[in-house]
């Protein structure tokens, strides 16, 4: 299993970074073409939007996977493994809710959008394309966060390491 979501999270990570390196050369031709008198790309602040909000949740995955979330612990380092462990249970626990939750409210964005036919402004591309790819690698994020989830309460319980950033 671990495998399988290493290999989600490791996939859509690299798409993310593919589409976030895409939209900043994009950004920087704009930026030239505005200063050399050329004129901005049309549409580029339309296409910058949607491939953000994806590279974004592209990347969740894989830095959950590996414990890459920002921690502060300053009032956990004197706590001793068992309850450290549990403490992070927890928190998985809690962070996979969130994401899960998100992933469904994207969803009600792509039904929203989809069924009224909004359209962006200069490029008329359907608002939903931003949310459906947002979506995608939100599922992924959920399918990492509940698996990252169910490994730390293993971990919390068995004193064993499930997750890569553990081993």
């Amino acid at each position: 299993m671990q495998r399988l979501v290493t290999g989600l999270a490791r996939t859509i990570a690299l798409m993310g970074g593919l589409v976030l390196s895409a939209i900043i050369l994009l950004t920087c031709l704009s930026i030239a073409g505005r200063t050399l008198g050329l004129g901005e790309i049309k549409g580029s602040y339309e296409i910058l939007e949607a491939g953000v909000a994806f590279s974004i949740f592209s990347f969740f995955p894989i830095c959950q996977l590996h414990g890459g979330h920002a921690t502060v612990d300053v009032f956990t380092s004197g706590l001793g493994a068992r309850a450290l462990a549990w403490l992070r249970a927890f928190w998985e626990v809690v962070l996979a809710a969130v994401i899960v939750f998100i992933t469904w409210r994207l969803f009600g964005g792509v039904e929203r959008y989809y069924g009224n036919g909004e359209t962006t402004l200069f490029l008329q591309f359907p608002v939903w394309w931003g949310y459906a790819a947002s979506f995608v690698a939100a599922v992924i994020a959920s399918i990492v966060a509940l698996y990252c989830a169910g490994a730390r309460v293993a971990a919390a319980l068995t004193g064993r390491h499930f997750l890569p950033a553990e081993v």
